[in-house]
């Protein structure tokens, strides 16, 4: 049980410090946002982030009346 818990605390140490890689090595380095409205690919196709899409269709209907 005990080798157990050792191994698996080994590849999870190994696994961060694979990951911060990028950080620790690179002068002013970070990790880039993974958030949908900092990709400017998505920017490009129109999609947004959630909240803001649901921000814009909460807004009320400027110019457009609807008929009841």
């Amino acid at each position: 049980m005990l080798k157990l818990i050792v191994i698996t605390v080994l590849i999870i140490a190994i696994a961060v410090a694979l990951l911060s890689v990028k950080v620790i090595f690179r002068k002013n380095g970070s990790f880039t946002s993974q958030h949908i409205h900092d990709s400017q690919a998505m920017k490009e196709r129109g999609i947004h982030c959630v909240f803001d899409q649901d921000r814009e269709m909460r807004q009320p209907a400027r110019g457009v009346k609807e008929k009841v």
